[in-house]
């Protein structure tokens, strides 16, 4: 999803400032849907509102600079709408956590352990979240965004939990013998390009 699909997605539920969009993005109940930079989201607003997709507002406050408030327009909703129609991308996934997993033989047990309990942590602060959205006493979208979200969840610190200790095995067994990247099914090395 665009930048500018994205704040329009989020102004749909209610104004906001660009900083209130860009902490949606990164750790509110938007940031499973996309991540936006400032850098990204302003010339964003500044566009949309261009359009006349958004208007803005400027509200004082006591002591601080005054605030910039967007709200969406009808012709923003239906540009959202357009958007939507559109058939999705696949979803990305990216794992520091995965990552340090598939070197696991390179760290050593010690290294995974601490990195296994980070990434618990994480799942259950995530897992956190998603309860804390409120549940809609209709049934709805937003109910089962939140619970598919809650099942995803629930899923990978259940896996975590039951098969942590084969990968901290692994990497116990590996550790000490191992000095080379690992190969890859149709690799010869994990580096491909990397210099001997």
């Amino acid at each position: 999803m665009s930048v500018r699909s994205l704040c329009l997605a989020i102004l749909n539920f209610g104004d906001a400032t660009g900083y209130e969009i860009r902490k949606e993005t990164t750790s509110g109940s938007f940031s499973y849907f996309g991540d936006a930079s400032f850098g990204a989201i302003y010339p964003a607003l500044s566009r949309l509102e261009a359009e006349g997709r958004v208007t803005v507002r400027e509200e004082s406050q006591h002591g601080k600079p005054t605030r910039k408030v967007y709200s969406i327009t009808e012709s923003g909703r239906l540009e959202l709408l357009d958007a939507l129609m559109e058939p999705p991308a696949a979803d990305t996934y990216k794992s520091p956590f995965l990552l340090l997993a598939l070197h696991a033989e390179y760290v050593g047990p010690d290294v995974l352990r601490k990195a296994i309990s980070a990434r618990r942590k994480h799942l259950q602060e995530e897992l956190a979240l998603l309860r804390s959205i409120p549940h809609e006493d209709e049934p709805g979208a937003v109910n089962w965004v939140r619970d598919y979200g809650i099942q995803c969840k629930t899923f990978a610190l259940g896996y975590l939990d039951a098969n942590a200790q084969e990968l901290i095995e692994a990497a116990t067994r590996k550790h000490d013998k191992t000095s080379r990247p690992v190969s890859l099914p149709g690799q010869n090395t994990l580096f491909p390009n990397a210099a001997e």
